[in-house]
């Protein structure tokens, strides 16, 4: 599986998780990935691990998002762009593997699956200022 086809499946793990409590998430993942045929062991272990990085740092990555967004703070931005967000940013400051180029791109192209039609140039200028 790809890079950016493992990071899709980042995504709607998380987006999943707005809509769950957190002790729900391990069944919750679990149901996911039963529905993926495609996804061996180390894609499903390399998602969860990953999925559940960003989860435990959701309220400093939320903290850097307000701080460089003007009159667009996270409890005002919609599920979907706030995920791809919440998923970029944690890219860009804390996976090594990652160019932060890479992480603007690939959260771009989710917005543009996934978004409304203004999602991807609002993904790309606020992760353009956490890049500054």
């Amino acid at each position: 599986m790809k890079r950016s086809e493992l990071r899709e499946h980042i995504f709607r793990v998380l987006f999943g998780i707005e809509f769950n409590t957190e002790a729900e998430l391990p069944e919750q993942m679990e149901l996911y990935f039963s529905q993926l045929e495609q996804a061996d062991d180390t894609a499903f272990a390399y998602i969860q691990t990953k999925a559940q990085k960003i989860a435990d740092k959701t309220e400093e990555i939320d903290k850097l998002l307000n701080e460089h967004t003007t009159g667009w703070k996270t409890s005002r931005m919609n599920k979907v762009d706030l995920t791809i967000l919440r998923l970029a940013v944690y890219e860009m400051k804390w996976d090594e593997d990652v160019p932060v180029g890479v992480a603007i791109n690939e959260a771009v192209e989710l917005a543009k699956k996934y978004s409304g039609e203004e999602g991807p140039a609002f993904v790309n200028g606020v992760l353009a200022k956490l890049a500054e």
